[in-house]
């Protein structure tokens, strides 16, 4: 049998929480802030790009975010940096990845909204002919940016509706952006057959993840960590098979969490619910999807059937159609019995 980490770099993958600009690797983060030097206090350098993503808090997180986001200036660089993360999420045997987009943040500075969906729609039909890897997206709601990013949120989900786009999110920050405000919107994305993927619980306590499933309609919840102190909405996750996206070196890292030995993903599990293993903002955090399971599989003590259950996890909470996920798990399978012979 092979070691666990060379079973976790060969094992077919599905990653369902990472975000399209908190994908973007120190090579592609330093060319744009290099294109854009003197407009930017995003570093150049790839080696110092790590001290640039060491955040104080998640408040500080959001900034640090927001201005890479400022380096995204053109359709271009939006088929640039969608490639690229294919590229990397294929690189770690991803078969299926549903990616947050938040057109908001690109639209709001300045490039059009068909030109943005046509750029990644275009990078997708790439990365799939290059790669072999799937992407779907996910638009999300920049919560910090409030009811009027919501608005043109949805008017772009409706109107330009690229093919490519299957749910409609919220995320950014919890403290001080309540979910219930954004129900007209979930409303009217639900009744356009999108799928509802907020993020909730992630710095914030269980009525967070209430609310969104209650006013948002949530089919599964971004990070949702908080639920372990809730033994009723456990419950309530477990029985109803809501699956949540745990994504925990970035909860560290942005200290929702003290340490990766205080993380409550074992609770969540010992409690039943569906968890799927996810990188966040993976060069960010300084981690990769593979790097998650590894932490998974200390924290819940797993070994190679242990974390081929977990990818299949992720396959059953995913956004497909029931032949692909049997494929999937097929592959997974196929996978796991060679790698243990």
């Amino acid at each position: 049998m092979t070691d666990l980490s060379t079973f976790i770099a060969g094992l077919p993958k599905v990653e369902l929480h990472v975000h399209h600009v908190g994908s973007a690797s120190p090579r592609i983060v330093a060319e744009l802030a290099a294109r854009h030097e003197g407009r930017s206090p995003v570093p150049a350098d790839p080696e110092a790009l790590a001290d640039y993503f060491a955040f104080r808090d998640f408040a500080h997180f959001i900034d640090v975010y927001l201005s890479v986001v400022d380096l995204i200036r053109d359709p271009e660089d939006v088929w640039i940096l969608t490639h690229e993360v294919a590229r990397e999420l294929a690189r770690q045997q991803v078969r299926y990845a549903e990616l947050t987009v938040t057109p908001y943040s690109h639209v709001s500075r300045g490039i059009p909204a068909p030109a943005f969906c046509e750029a990644i729609e275009d990078a997708r039909k790439r990365a799939e002919a290059d790669f072999g890897i799937a992407l779907r997206w996910c638009f999300d709601i920049p919560g910090e940016a409030g009811l009027p990013a919501a608005e043109e949120t949805l008017r772009i989900c409706l109107e330009e509706r690229p093919a490519g786009l299957i749910s409609f999110g919220l995320g950014g920050p919890e403290i001080g952006v309540p979910r219930p405000q954004f129900k007209p919107y979930f409303d009217q994305a639900r009744a356009a057959g999108l799928r509802s993927v907020p993020h909730a619980g992630e710095t914030t306590g269980p009525q967070t993840v209430w609310d969104a499933l209650r006013d948002l309609g949530a089919e599964r919840i971004g990070h949702g960590i908080s639920a372990a102190g809730d033994p009723e909405l456990l419950a309530h996750l477990a029985e109803r098979r809501i699956a949540l996206e745990v994504c925990p070196t970035s909860n560290v890292r942005t200290r929702a969490v003290a340490s990766l030995d205080d993380h409550p993903l074992p609770r969540l599990v010992e409690a039943g619910v569906l968890v799927t293993i996810n990188s966040d903002d993976p060069p960010m955090f300084g981690t990769t999807l593979n790097d998650e399971y590894a932490v998974a599989a200390r924290l819940l003590g797993r070994g190679a059937e242990g974390l081929a259950a977990l990818a299949t996890d992720a396959v059953t909470a995913a956004f497909l159609e029931p032949g692909e996920k049997a494929r999937l798990t097929a592959e997974i399978d196929g996978y796991l019995a060679t790698a243990t012979r």
